[in-house]
């Protein structure tokens, strides 16, 4: 860094939006920041997230003081090029859920016992080839929805990227193909890197492709760059030419970055739906598929459990007790327990557990219990039991957690934070509110930019 840039850059181009904040890493402060809105649905034209970036550094100020450049991003979203760098297609977002099926055959070829689920044969060589089974978040199930769906569009693929890399390339200029690059953490969610190390698996492209391996090594993929590694420098015809860009990373990678994550931690996002991501100093690999054994952005792994239900489980019982935010925090406290009562928080099915058809259910209600007290402590108790499955889902595998950072909406609930330590079994610490994708890929910037 120098006087006339003491600054570095961390972008988030999340499902909702792109966020840019410019850091200082002398004092770890913010100094500006600036957002844009992505378009709705699960299929977006990549361009959309570049228009968004653009608008986004510019409410923050600019590049001109910035001397290095992360992106972390949104997951396993499938971004096709032809020969000439163009978009073949819209890009198939992680939460496009067309290519369930398509997961399903993937885990089914896999195996001798003609079974698709979680536990079978085919779902044990997946966990333990690369981490992860398919489900239809993955690239790999996209992919292979491509080549069944549109096998014209799959033909012509000459490189495949992620969200986050893409946009990397962009800041670049968008120069060749070969300049692509990305990081351990969003490879290891595509399905076609391997478990222990960063590599790519091209017989799994291939067979997802429906191609032969020669065919699939003509694909260009993303070089995978170690954690602190120089991938590139931003776009000298924009006057970026100066600025050292990182190798980004997976948007959960990248908050574990910047609520500074180590083995032995765990955080708790409490958003619309629940994640827990774990620093360990081993890869893991769960046939249950309860768990994905993703990659972290230093160097360690993150193995990961996702729930459906989180934060909404307050919101849909707060419309049943018709109470707001804080009168909901206040009744869950005014009681010493649930009284029996038993919140099954499972609104929209869950993911983990792995019941897709499940319903909620309030179970064991009495006269003594039947008031919006009870209902609003079971409600928090019910969240909490969700996710404490999950942490115990990690635990299983050997990963130590006794220190849980929470994070999201949900985890500004009073009653939450009261009752989390008891019910999480864990020490449980909040994090300042803050845009963490974004600041985590802001201190791998910093450090990139040290060691370059």
């Amino acid at each position: 860094m120098t006087a006339q840039r003491p600054y570095v850059a961390g972008v988030d181009t999340s499902t909702q939006s792109c966020k840019v904040v410019i850091y200082n890493p002398e004092n770890g402060r913010i100094v500006r920041q600036g957002k844009a809105s992505h378009p709705d649905g699960t299929e977006v034209d990549p361009a959309a997230w570049w228009d968004a970036f653009l608008e986004a550094l510019e409410q923050a100020g600019g590049l001109d003081d910035v001397a290095a450049l992360s992106v972390g991003g949104q997951q396993h979203g499938m971004v096709c090029l032809d020969a000439e760098g163009q978009v073949i297609r819209p890009a198939l977002l992680w939460n496009d859920t067309r290519s369930a099926a398509a997961a399903r055959d993937l885990i089914k070829e896999r195996g001798t016992d003609g079974l698709d689920t979680a536990g079978s044969e085919g779902a044990a060589w997946w966990a333990e080839a690369t981490g992860s089974v398919p489900v239809a978040s993955l690239t790999v199930t996209k992919l292979r929805w491509l080549a069944d769906n549109e096998p014209d569009n799959a033909a012509r693929i000459a490189a495949i990227c992620l969200p986050h890399d893409y946009l990397t390339w962009r800041i670049m200029g968008s120069p060749s193909l070969n300049a692509l690059a990305t990081d351990r953490s969003d490879a290891s969610g595509t399905g076609y890197m391997a478990r222990e190390t960063p590599t790519y698996r091209r017989d799994i492209l291939a067979a997802a492709l429906r191609i032969d391996e020669d065919e699939a090594e003509r694909i260009i993929l993303p070089t995978i760059a170690g954690p602190w590694d120089v991938v590139g420098r931003g776009d000298p015809e924009r006057g970026w030419g100066d600025i050292v860009l990182g190798p980004g990373a997976g948007d959960n990678a990248a908050s574990a970055l910047g609520v500074d994550l180590e083995p032995g931690s765990a955080l708790l996002s409490l958003g619309t739906s629940g994640v827990v991501a774990a620093v360990s100093a081993t890869s893991v690999s769960d046939p249950s598929g309860l768990v994905t054994g993703f990659s972290d952005a230093s160097g360690n792994w993150l193995p990961l459990a996702c729930t459906l239900n989180a934060s909404r489980i307050i919101d849909a019982m707060m419309a049943v007790t018709g109470l707001n935010y804080q009168e909901f925090d206040e009744y869950a406290l005014a009681v010493e327990d649930a009284g029996g009562l038993e919140l099954v928080p499972y609104f929209e099915g869950e993911r983990t557990p792995n019941l897709p058809d499940a319903t909620a259910e309030l179970r064991g209600m009495t006269l003594a219990n039947s008031d919006r007290e009870h209902v609003a402590r079971a409600t928090v108790e019910g969240l909490l039991s969700l996710m404490r499955y999950a942490l115990d889902a990690v635990r299983a595998l050997g990963v130590p957690l006794n220190r849980v950072l929470m994070v999201g909406g949900g985890a500004k609930s009073v009653a939450v934070q009261k009752l989390a330590a008891q019910r999480l079994a864990a020490e449980v610490e909040m994090p300042e509110p803050g845009e963490y994708v974004a600041l985590g890929a802001a201190k791998q910037a910093a450090k990139v930019l040290a060691n370059a």
